[in-house]
């Protein structure tokens, strides 16, 4: 089977599962699992921040985060189709008593100005913005990237509300491959980022939460009281910093892959390949005779495996286990269903 509904679907490499056999471990509740400790330095030094915390999930990571900076009651600021409000089965709201107000989602399209007419100061009888959240790369936008210039832009006009910024980077190594700019450079633009070792990257397990010491320590006792405390968890950090040290510049094949299998899908409603930034590539169906349901159906008898975004948006994701074969035998299945 080629694979592409999600860059999750890897399997650890013979490497990484000897890197994981041979871990020396600890009781990373107690604080003392030696490579928990030096996966956190090492992410955390990547970002430019003080500390990092491990945690089991994405959507751990970033409700953990959330609660760093959003008190009970306050309000967060979100893109409409943002993974923090989509995806995370109402987490923000059910665990941590954040109220969320979405800007209209185009994709990565963020505008600083707008975002910055929404937020709501303190004062009766508005709830008032706390966070601003950024998703990078953006999952339902296609992965696509957010500018730096115009997330400075964002800094800037946080600073000036005196809310904070966070970043949903699960996928945020993409940006770094794909733009070129250096991890610490988006580090420093936010308050928290929650980044994730299993998509892409092709580690089995993890994410991290980012940011400055006091708030790691509070994040500890977040993740204790949802029950992401872990034991001799280094079994799987040693995952982690095998991604890390060896899957991250390979990044740039999985985005090649992705941009021929969208040019050459292209004539079939796709996006054209030069706004496929990274390794995601979204199938418009709008005009197709097939829905995504019926289309990952249909695929998937002939040996394809894609994921139904929504009833007229099927996605693939390139990954670590994706070779050029898989995309030859992808473009021909879905050219045959589709034209």
């Amino acid at each position: 089977m080629a694979d592409l509904r999600s860059d999750t679907v890897t399997r650890p490499t013979a490497a990484m599962r000897e890197a994981m056999a041979t871990a020396v471990v600890g009781d990373d509740v107690f604080g003392d699992d030696p490579t928990v400790i030096a996966l956190e330095r090492q992410v955390a030094g990547l970002f430019g921040h003080e500390a990092a915390l491990f945690a089991p999930s994405g959507t751990m990571a970033n409700q953990i985060a959330l609660q760093l900076v959003v008190p009970r009651g306050g309000e967060l600021l979100a893109g409409a189709d943002a993974h923090v409000v989509t995806y995370e089965q109402g987490a923000a709201a059910a665990l941590g008593g954040i109220s969320t107000r979405t800007w209209p989602s185009v994709g990565a399209a963020l505008d600083p100005e707008q975002i910055e007419a929404m937020i709501r100061p303190d004062g009766y009888p508005s709830v008032a913005t706390r966070a601003v959240a950024v998703e990078q790369t953006h999952n339902l936008g296609g992965g696509g990237v957010v500018p730096l210039e115009i997330l400075r832009r964002l800094r800037a006009v946080a600073d000036a509300a005196g809310v904070a910024l966070h970043c949903d980077g699960a996928r945020i190594w993409h940006a770094h491959i794909a733009e070129g700019v250096p991890l610490a450079a988006y580090g420093e633009l936010f308050d928290t980022l929650s980044v994730c070792l299993s998509k892409g990257l092709g580690a089995p397990v993890g994410s991290l939460v980012v940011g400055s010491a006091d708030r790691i320590a509070q994040a500890r006792l977040l993740r204790k009281r949802l029950g992401g405390g872990m034991r001799q968890v280094g079994i799987l950090a040693a995952a982690g910093q095998h991604a890390l040290d060896h899957h991250l510049t390979r990044l740039a094949d999985d985005h090649a892959r992705a941009r021929r299998l969208a040019e050459a899908l292209e004539p079939l409603g796709v996006e054209r390949g030069a706004e496929v930034r990274t390794n995601l590539v979204m199938l418009d169906l709008t005009k197709a005779s097939l829905d995504a349901p019926s289309l990952v159906a249909a695929a998937a008898e002939r040996g394809v495996l894609l994921a139904a975004m929504l009833p007229r948006t099927a996605r693939l994701v390139t990954h670590l286990d994706v070779t050029d074969d898989d995309i030859d035998e992808a473009i021909t299945v879905l050219r045959s269903l589709l034209s």
